[in-house]
């Protein structure tokens, strides 16, 4: 088994991998919240009690950050739970895909780790929508290249910038309303919000397959958000929560040969 771990800006995904694409459990934790390596190996260690792991079985550790003040918390906290080297995927990391944009270098591990799951799952052209703090579309070809994307504000960030920029809107959960004429104040920031990153995501999708010229690419949602969003998006034909999980656990097993 493979502890991999997806360092995102306002959360981070700690899976139990069983194979490349299958997930025995999975826990979220704040990236946010300062902890040291040792309060991070207490906490990941009740997670795996709790569901009855045996840590011992635990091969190694993955991760994928994109925070890099966190990274020393996480390589401590993986090495003390498996007792081996902790594997950090980033676009420096050898793996079988090919990051064809103009500064490889900068592209984000979770970039990294989606396009190889989307060339060993699919082995199709894909648009892998990531829709976490930001959403991030992700070209990948058929053959493993990651031909570059869009970054755009997340779904979360619209209900921020109401609640901050406004006096009177107050602050509402984040849930799909029930219609979208709303008929009290909360209901139609909810469906104001909602439809707006909806729409958004249909959009570039359609932007990026005519200009991309793949009309018949495949569209993956990923993500905190994508069971949440994903069955609203008509250019969306799969939802995988835990793709770059997958792709997490994919590249631990390439790099540890």
């Amino acid at each position: 088994m493979q502890l991999v771990v997806d360092v995102g800006n306002t959360e981070t995904v700690v899976g139990l991998a069983t194979s490349p694409t299958e997930i025995l459990a999975d826990w979220r934790v704040s990236s946010s919240v300062p902890r040291t390596g040792d309060e991070m190996t207490a906490l990941i260690r009740a997670f795996l009690a709790g569901d009855g792991v045996d840590e011992s079985r635990i091969q190694r550790g993955i991760v994928g950050s994109v925070v890099p003040s966190v990274n020393y918390v996480w390589k401590k906290t993986l090495e003390t739970i498996t007792g081996a080297p902790v594997v950090a995927v980033g676009p420096h990391s050898d793996l079988p895909i090919h990051l064809d944009v103009d500064e490889p270098l900068s592209v984000g591990a979770d970039r990294v780790v989606n396009t190889l799951a989307a060339k060993e799952m699919y082995g199709r052209d894909t648009i892998a929508v990531d829709l976490g703090t930001a959403t991030t579309f992700d070209c990948i070809t058929a053959d493993g290249a990651f031909v570059g994307g869009v970054i755009s504000p997340g779904l979360r960030a619209g209900l921020e910038w109401l609640s901050a920029r406004t006096a009177k809107l107050p602050r509402v959960e984040l849930q799909p309303p029930d219609l979208v004429i709303g008929r009290r104040t909360e209901t139609c920031i909810q469906s104001g919000v909602f439809y707006q990153a909806i729409d958004a995501v249909d959009g570039i999708v359609h932007r990026i397959k005519e200009e991309w010229g793949r009309p018949d690419a495949m569209v993956v949602a990923t993500g905190g958000f994508a069971s949440t969003m994903g069955p609203y998006l008509r250019t969306v034909e799969a939802i995988e929560p835990y793709l770059t999980l997958y792709g997490l656990a994919m590249a631990g097993e390439h790099l540890a040969r």
